[in-house]
């Protein structure tokens, strides 16, 4: 009987993983992310989550609907490639609650030259390629009047189009694009308006840019990437050592350093 209970003991052990009497400890996360930026530098989290025994996982996607699914079915404890508005547009439409953990980065806006390489090259009626989703198209519209030129509706929001467009003095003809279809197209533009991580995909140089929105700009604040968990993971001990490890001074570090402007760290 002895024999029994130790053998039927020493495979309880065996599938928990752990000693007898000690609490199982889940020390993996699983975050899932679009590859340029965030997985690159969910890189750097994971060297820093390593050194608390932590082990992250990675799993990466090339769409922005995936990722929050498998969070919210709990195939995913976080993921980490999108904005908040576009993530409360998404809580919306799908019926989820997911909420922000932290807010890393921004990716600015560029405007990158296509046949004309600078500004002061530019022609009437230079074509300049935005893109055609209705927020990042607003955004493309307000940083060229940042630029000088075109001119917006006073107190324009995140829904004006080329349409909406008060004063444009070198008759700017705005062919839109889908987002990431722009960089491929540069050479058919005389300028293009492109989101960052489709930048950094392509291999653009922030150098490259004639003209951003600034880091201080209000689209720097609302469009902020951000970590995202299903509501109520918040104050999970593993989801504050991720939120610690994602704006630690190594993540900054890694960020200014290799995207150069390109993206932004907010924290």
């Amino acid at each position: 009987m002895k024999r029994i209970f130790a053998i039927l003991l020493i495979a309880a052990v065996l599938v928990s993983g752990c000693a007898p009497g000690a609490d199982p400890v889940d020390n993996v996360l699983r975050i899932g992310a679009t590859p340029v930026p965030h997985a690159e530098i969910l890189e750097i989290v994971k060297e820093e989550l390593a050194k608390q025994d932590i082990i992250l996982e990675i799993v990466e996607y090339t769409d922005y609907v995936q990722p929050n699914l498998a969070l919210d079915s709990g195939d995913l404890d976080a993921n980490f490639f999108q904005h908040m508005p576009y993530l409360n547009n998404f809580n919306e439409m799908n019926g989820t609650d997911i909420v922000p953990a932290v807010a890393v980065h921004f990716e600015p806006l560029g405007l990158y030259p296509g046949r004309m390489s600078s500004l002061s090259d530019i022609t009437d009626g230079a074509t300049i390629a935005v893109p055609n989703d209705t927020t990042n198209g607003a955004r493309a519209l307000l940083m060229l009047e940042a630029a000088g030129l075109i001119t917006m509706p006073p107190d324009s929001g995140l829904f004006v189009t080329p349409r909406d467009i008060v004063s444009n003095p070198k008759n700017l003809s705005f062919h839109e694009i889908e987002a990431a279809l722009i960089p491929s197209i540069l050479p058919d533009v005389d300028m293009g308006v492109i989101n960052g991580n489709f930048a950094i995909g392509a291999g653009l140089q922030p150098e490259d840019m004639l003209a951003s929105e600034g880091a201080g700009s209000a689209a720097a604040d609302r469009f902020a990437n951000v970590v995202a968990v299903n509501a109520g993971d918040e104050n999970r001990p593993e989801i504050l050592k991720l939120v610690e490890a994602v704006t630690s001074q190594a993540v900054r570090d890694f960020v200014e350093e290799k995207y150069r402007g390109a993206v932004v760290p907010v924290f």
